[in-house]
């Protein structure tokens, strides 16, 4: 009996004993160096991965960034994490001091879909040398030329075609606006379109949707904090590494296709022109098969989740606002007119429909904090210190909804884009980020938005099914998309 007594104290004792190390070690391992910004109560283990609105983080920002100010830190991940907010702290960290935040940080889930290769992933030399030839070889299969103008506007048909299909009944728009928009990347990735009706690339699709919701959820950011935990449990991080696999052969299978038909003076698109480059003698290893694989699905996800989620709001806010709606046909209809399909030129006349679809992009807010940096070198920012392998968040929520610049930031309101009844673009408007690592296809983007938009409303009138009401409610991933909806597409 006092054998057994003696041996469960001695149990509990070391536990009390263990529980009180892991304790300290915690607090030794996370404590915050000197001139730190300040920081809301951090739980051991935890840290404040509790504070975290998972539903919508710009709550928790916004709350928090309430209490300490336009600079605070926090820990997730494991790691320490600084948000900065507001213009002048953004520009400082993105512009002024750019070079000092151009790493990405290993963040587990990143870490298991890009292992450091690509062009979102990546750092240093590799992400230079990659984003340099992905940026000069677009620009040779039309970046910004009339040519890929062409493909846009052929796309547009396409897409208006599929719409008028549903007679202006009920439908969800997802999957149309993703081939549409996926369509124009695939056909500089791969030099050809996939059909609507192409039941294996609406497959794929849908994967990259559910990809996309799934980095919000609950089971990813735990994976993210307590990977060595997680990694055993079932949950969201589980499915997208397995979509990611996925999305990999499928890319793997088109590299392979272009190899039986390769010809190195001819390039017929970016695979062709990446296996170029691996064929010649690169003694940095810059390029290799496994970052062409990375880099066409990064411009495939890059270039089709965002550019769609834009496109999704625009048909939502049209539908909610009406008198928007009318207003902007009434520009197309003088403008444009029936006869001939928008075209870029169009847009230095239509300053209303522009002034909308920036709008939709500042409301729609589809990018609210910029892709994670990390601190490359010790660096002090507002005079605060930021250590080396600190995790960089900019919040462009704040410059978006900037009650000192937005004269109604929380209503949809072209009027913001407008002076004098002509479009004027507001210094903090920066969906697209700003700085070294902006989006390298914001040129790309932009085109689309005002084809595929223009196209759409100079042939439907979009509302909601009668009897429902349609939610601005978002729906936070990688993007922050609406909620799936259903809308009529009426012909006009």
């Amino acid at each position: 009996m006092l054998h057994f007594l003696w041996d469960s104290i001695s149990l509990q004792t070391f536990l009390i004993f263990l529980f009180i190390f892991l304790l300290v070690a915690d607090y030794v391992k996370n404590r915050n160096p000197k001139n730190f910004p300040p920081t809301p109560l951090r739980l051991p283990f935890l840290g404040h991965l509790y504070l975290v609105d998972f539903k919508d983080p710009r709550v928790t920002v916004q709350r928090i960034t309430k209490r300490y100010g336009d600079i605070f830190g926090m820990h997730m991940a494991g790691m320490k994490v600084v948000m900065v907010t507001g213009m002048r702290l953004v520009k400082e960290v993105l512009v002024n001091q750019g070079d000092k935040f151009l790493e990405r940080p290993d963040l587990p889930v990143d870490e298991g879909i890009f292992k450091k290769t690509g062009l979102i992933s990546s750092t240093g030399h590799l992400w230079k040398a990659q984003r340099r030839f992905t940026l000069t070889t677009l620009r040779n299969f039309g970046l910004g030329k009339r040519s890929l103008e062409e493909r846009i506007q052929e796309e547009c048909q396409y897409l208006v075609d599929v719409f008028r299909d549903e007679q202006g009944n009920p439908f969800n728009p997802q999957l149309k606006i993703t081939n549409a928009v996926a369509n124009v990347i695939c056909s500089l990735i791969f030099g050809n379109r996939f059909d609507y009706h192409d039941e294996d690339f609406q497959r794929l699709l849908k994967l990259m949707n559910e990809m996309t919701a799934l980095h919000g959820a609950v089971s990813t950011q735990l994976y993210n904090n307590f990977p060595s935990i997680m990694k055993y449990l079932p949950g969201a991080h589980q499915t997208i590494f397995k979509y990611w696999t996925v999305l990999e052969n499928f890319m793997q299978e088109q590299i392979n296709k272009h190899k039986e038909d390769w010809n190195p003076s001819e390039s017929r698109d970016y695979i062709d022109s990446y296996l170029l480059e691996i064929s010649k003698d690169h003694d940095s290893n810059a390029f290799q098969e496994e970052h062409l694989v990375a880099c066409s699905l990064d411009l495939m996800f890059a270039g089709t989740e965002t550019t769609s989620s834009t496109l999704r709001w625009a048909l939502l806010f049209m539908a909610i606002h009406p008198e928007i709606q009318a207003r902007v046909q009434a520009e197309i209809d003088a403008v444009i007119g029936q006869a001939r399909p928008p075209a870029l030129e169009d847009r230095n006349k239509l300053h209303y429909t522009n002034a909308v679809i920036h709008e939709v992009q500042r409301k729609g807010n589809v990018i609210p904090f910029n892709v994670p940096r990390m601190a490359s070198e010790d660096a002090y920012v507002d005079g605060y210190y930021i250590p080396k392998g600190t995790i960089m968040m900019t919040n462009l929520t704040s410059l978006l909804f900037d009650k000192n610049e937005w004269k109604t930031p929380d209503t949809f309101n072209p009027e913001h884009f407008l002076k004098d009844g002509k479009f004027w673009k507001n210094e903090y408007f920066l969906p697209f980020s700003t700085g070294k690592r902006a989006c390298l296809g914001e040129l790309l983007a932009r085109s689309e938005l005002f084809l595929f938009f223009t196209s759409l409303l100079q042939k439907f009138t979009f509302q909601a099914p009668p009897g429902t009401t349609l939610s601005l409610q978002p729906l936070m991933g990688i993007t922050m998309a609406p909620q799936p909806y259903k809308i009529c597409a009426v012909p006009r």
